[in-house]
């Protein structure tokens, strides 16, 4: 699965408002209960869970929270781009404004992992970042994406 296919535009926050790493999980949890028909409070619960292993803060201004949730039957993703950076914990103590939140099945073993490399791979490109950080909608963002994997897979 592409991540043009796994970040569909209506999982796309452009212009996200929070003012801290909490608000933001909370935010995103309610979101994506819109997408997956879950439970907000237990998509919250598993990000949470997961953010007190080890910070997703992955540094350079990106996290990539994350978790697993046996109610799934896929994949899902959500990407944000903050309107003003927020502490995150992040490994480089850096703030973040670019966050991907990838939930999946807990039967998602390999899939969960080969997800999370392209979004890591994605967000690791420091030009395709800041290109993401000027992208002012949904389907500016989404179109980044899209051709990002086009470029990867040449």
């Amino acid at each position: 699965m592409e991540l043009a296919d796994l970040i569909a535009p209506e999982a796309i926050v452009p212009r996200l408002k929070v003012s801290s790493k909490k608000q933001a999980l909370q935010e995103l949890a309610k979101r994506a209960a819109h997408l997956t028909g879950l439970p907000e409070r237990t998509i919250f619960e598993v990000l949470s869970e997961r953010e007190r292993l080890g910070t997703t803060g992955v540094g350079h201004g990106v996290a990539i929270p994350h978790g697993k949730l046996p109610q799934l039957q896929r994949l899902h993703a959500l990407f944000a781009r903050l309107e003003a950076p927020i502490d995150f914990d992040a490994i480089d103590e850096q703030p973040v404004d670019l966050i991907c939140v990838l939930l999946a099945p807990e039967t998602a073993g390999a899939d969960h992992l080969k997800a999370l490399a392209r979004v890591s791979r994605l967000l690791r490109d420091r030009a395709m970042c800041e290109k993401l950080r000027g992208a002012d909608s949904a389907e500016a963002i989404h179109a980044l994406i899209s051709e990002s994997a086009k470029s990867h897979a040449a």
